[in-house]
C-alpha cells in the first residue's frame, strides 16, 4: 500500500494550490479517504474527507467554502482543491485512507498515510 501527496508549495495569501494524493497496492474504489494537516509544535488535524464513492464529503469548519476534496477512482487518486489560502493554512498536509463505505473524520481511524506535502502561505 502506498500513498504519495505531492502539490504543496509556497503560496501568497489568497492563492490557489491543488494537492493530490496517488495511491496504489490496494482497491482504492473500496476505501475512504482523508486529508489532514499538522503545523510545527501542533496535532495532526482532520481537513477534508470522501466516501469511497465520493458521493459524501466533510470539511473542517476552517477551510468549508475554499477547499474542496475530490477523489477519481478511475485515476486512483485524490484531490484537495484549495483557495483564498490563508497563513494559518500553513502546515504539513497528509493524506490518508481507509477500506470503509463511510466517511471518516480522526486520525486513528485511518489505517495507511502518505509522507505529507508542505504548504506554506506567506507574502
Amino acid at each position: 500500500v502506498q500513498l504519495q501527496a505531492c502539490g504543496g508549495g509556497l503560496v501568497q495569501p489568497g492563492g490557489c494550490l491543488r494537492l493530490s494524493c496517488a495511491a496504489s497496492g490496494f482497491a482504492f474504489e473500496n476505501y475512504a479517504m482523508g486529508w489532514f494537516r499538522q503545523a510545527p509544535g501542533k496535532e495532526r488535524t482532520f481537513v477534508a474527507a470522501i466516501s469511497w464513492s465520493g458521493g459524501t464529503t466533510y470539511y473542517a469548519d476552517s477551510v468549508k467554502g475554499r477547499f474542496t476534496i475530490s477523489r477519481d477512482n478511475a485515476e486512483n487518486t485524490m484531490y484537495l482543491q484549495m483557495k483564498n489560502l490563508k497563513p494559518e493554512d500553513t502546515a504539513v498536509y497528509y493524506c490518508a485512507a481507509r477500506e470503509a463505505s463511510a466517511i471518516l473524520l480522526r486520525p486513528g481511524q485511518y489505517d495507511y498515510w502518505g509522507q505529507g506535502t508542505q504548504v506554506t502561505v506567506s507574502s
